[in-house]
């Protein structure tokens, strides 16, 4: 099989994907601090990931898959060092110069994959500006919550996903085990109790950084993860990616 990642194929190659009108996943996602045991990139990895295997089973569809965005909006885990974080000009500056480069090179349909919870509501806000300032078809997702539905039954403590948790550890342990500090994982806990729903979209929002809720860095229990759950996670992501795109290919 071809390769569906961008960085693997060549210009020519590429070209012959736009005049094909290939669909172009644009995975955006964040370098920012997960706890004592999982590696800054956490968000970047799972995201890309998830991307590829959800392009390698879009059936007849022409599906490719751009670098990861590894940046995006992290203010609230600055203080924890380790992280990265655009202000939302730069933010949206850059995904609109990514968006132009798609543009001029022949490609119409791009589907924008998200993998952190801090970039959701600036994606939204930049939806118009983007459908006003190119001539795409832009879609955007965050995988999590689109494969929310199928990812629930093999959590254990979660009813979603959190922040290096559960979830999100037992899938480092498979597309990135080397990375997964096994001997920190019994400190690996925080707010173990935390409605996702309500801090990512509180009834009455304030700013309030990720140290003054966590003191490990954590959201969840990353004490029950396992590489059997990631393989189920991500399989599951994937599935519900690939039928969004299987689905709406055409319209997207």
């Amino acid at each position: 099989m071809a390769s569906v990642l961008w960085q693997e194929l060549t210009a020519e190659e590429l070209r012959a994907k736009a005049a094909n009108d290939a669909v172009v996943i644009l995975p955006v996602a964040s370098m920012e601090q997960h706890g004592p045991h999982l590696p800054v990139g956490v968000d970047t990895i799972l995201c890309g990931g998830v991307c590829k295997a959800a392009a390698e089973r879009a059936g007849d569809l022409d599906v490719v898959v751009a670098p990861t965005l590894w940046c995006g909006m992290a203010e609230h885990h600055m203080a924890f060092g380790g992280t990265f974080t655009f202000d939302i000009p730069t933010y949206r500056a850059v995904l609109l110069s990514l968006l132009k480069s798609l543009e001029r090179h022949g490609f119409h349909r791009v589907l924008i994959v998200n993998g952190h919870g801090g970039n959701i509501a600036a994606l939204s806000a930049f939806l118009p500006d983007f459908a006003r300032e190119t001539t795409l078809s832009i879609r955007a997702t965050t995988y999590f919550l689109l494969a929310q539905a199928e990812m629930a039954p093999f959590m254990q403590d979660q009813t979603s996903v959190m922040h290096a948790c559960e979830v999100e550890t037992s899938m480092m342990m498979v597309l990135a085990p080397e990375t997964v500090r096994q001997d920190r994982l019994p400190e690996a806990f925080g707010m173990r109790d935390a409605d996702p729903a309500a801090l990512m979209r509180p009834t009455v929002a304030r700013y309030k950084p990720f140290r003054e809720m966590t003191e490990t860095g954590v959201i969840g229990d990353a004490r029950k993860a396992t590489p059997e759950k990631g393989r189920a996670f991500i399989e599951a992501a994937a599935d519900a990616l690939a039928k969004l795109l299987q689905e709406r290919g055409g319209n997207l």
